[in-house]
């Protein structure tokens, strides 16, 4: 059967919620996190001022890894016909033409979204069609935003064929502290805007690889937002 894209009602919309990738590394570092709490609490008669700063610290450390497991509930609103969206929150670091040697064997049109630690960091299919290929290459783990990244960091690829039958590649890219790609993709599966395709832990980036000529609406340095900027259009 058919995979039906899911209905997101307008009310529900960029409603915050924790993406279930963090439910473990949440419950354990807030038990940690509730641990030395309270040895910083009752470790004196009269709290020190150092106590005070071990709770604050705490405290805030706990609430930017809260910040980094958001994972908003968004639907596209534009028409989805040849539209290439945004797979992840982030800026734009790279658009150029590039030779991708993992798949295509040619030339590609690259757009790179570098996600930093106070962005989200779920990501969603950039267009519609079928999912044609998905793989994971190993590697290292450098700045995400250097350009070597794209080939020799750990990476996922998925490839998607649109009705059109144009095809196009959104590659996972692990950075200096990411250590977890997650893919959810499957080949032979449809795919629709607004599907998640997968998370990375931590500071990363996806790289968008488009067919030559493809009309590219985004500019170096902008702002992108996951599953609602539209940052090209397919011939």
């Amino acid at each position: 059967m058919a995979k039906q894209k899911p209905l997101i009602h307008n009310k529900r919309r960029n409603k915050i919620r924790l993406h279930h990738e963090g439910t473990h590394t949440l419950l354990y570092v807030g038990a940690l996190s509730l641990l030395v709490i309270c040895l910083a609490w009752f470790s004196r008669p009269t709290l020190s001022y150092g106590s005070y700063f071990i709770i604050f610290v705490v405290l805030v450390m706990y609430g930017i890894l809260l910040n980094f497991f958001r994972c908003p509930i968004r639907m596209f609103n534009g028409p989805t016909h040849k539209s290439v969206v945004a797979p992840a929150d982030g800026h734009v670091v790279v658009i150029e033409e590039v030779e991708e040697e993992e798949y295509f064997h040619d030339k590609r049109l690259m757009v790179s979204i570098f996600m930093s630690l106070t962005n989200v960091h779920a990501n969603w299919i950039p267009c519609e069609g079928t999912i044609v290929k998905v793989g994971h290459q190993s590697g290292n783990f450098m700045k995400a935003y250097l350009p070597k990244a794209s080939t020799e960091n750990e990476r996922s690829m998925v490839v998607i064929r649109t009705p059109q039958g144009v095809e196009v590649m959104a590659r996972q890219i692990a950075g200096a502290m990411a250590r977890r790609i997650v893919t959810y993709a499957k080949e032979g599966e449809e795919c629709f805007i607004d599907d998640h395709m997968g998370f990375i832990k931590f500071g990363s980036r996806v790289d968008v690889y488009l067919p030559l000529g493809t009309e590219v609406l985004v500019k170096m340095g902008q702002a992108t937002v996951g599953d609602e900027t539209l940052i090209a259009r397919l011939k």
